[in-house]
């Protein structure tokens, strides 16, 4: 990892993103029922989990409106929600007040143009894999994995590791699994 990367997700304690192109791939099946269809990772979901096990707080600023991404949100204990916003930057600024957080406390994951003025403030701006051109020459980062594909988690695992809780999460995990197996073990 960079050094001025590493310095930067050091001092992070909010992980703020987009949902579409970032948490999916960016593909949207509209119902006719008005309803949409988005396509989650499985690893994106479970660092989110571990984001907030670890004390990180988390947010979704998006430009469109989804039940769907309500459900997600509230499975994978993320913290703060920002639907139907054209200007993400006020949402921004808001969940900062709420978290008495500075810019540079903030990462911010995007992949297109809205996300840019959020990620010029954050302290660790970062672009999926296959974000437009523009986004990623504003990053400090650009992730291995694209949007929807694990990115979020590449995202989390890298402030983790900087900041020298991913061992901890990790051994509290296997500490669980020995628990797990130990209670199964007695109870034959």
């Amino acid at each position: 990892m960079d050094e001025d990367v590493r310095r930067r997700a050091q001092a992070i304690r909010v992980v703020l993103m987009d949902c579409d192109g970032v948490l999916t791939d960016g593909r949207i099946i509209l119902l006719p029922e008005g309803d949409d269809v988005k396509l989650f990772d499985a690893h994106d979901g479970q660092g989110l989990k571990l984001a907030a096990r670890a004390g990180l707080r988390t947010g979704v600023i998006t430009i469109r409106h989804s039940r769907t991404l309500e459900r997600r949100v509230a499975e994978v204990s993320v913290h703060h929600l920002y639907q139907g916003i054209e200007r993400k930057l006020e949402a921004y600024e808001q969940i900062l007040r709420e978290e008495r957080a500075r810019d540079e406390e903030v990462a911010y994951i995007g992949d297109d143009l809205p996300d840019l003025p959020p990620m010029r403030r954050a302290g660790l701006a970062v672009a999926v894999a296959n974000a437009v051109e523009d986004v990623k020459r504003a990053a400090h980062y650009v992730t291995q994995r694209e949007g929807g594909r694990g990115a979020v988690r590449e995202t989390i695992e890298l402030i983790l590791k900087a900041q020298g809780k991913w061992e901890v999460v990790l051994a509290e995990y296997l500490a669980e699994g020995a628990s797990h197996n130990a209670c199964e073990a007695g109870g034959r």
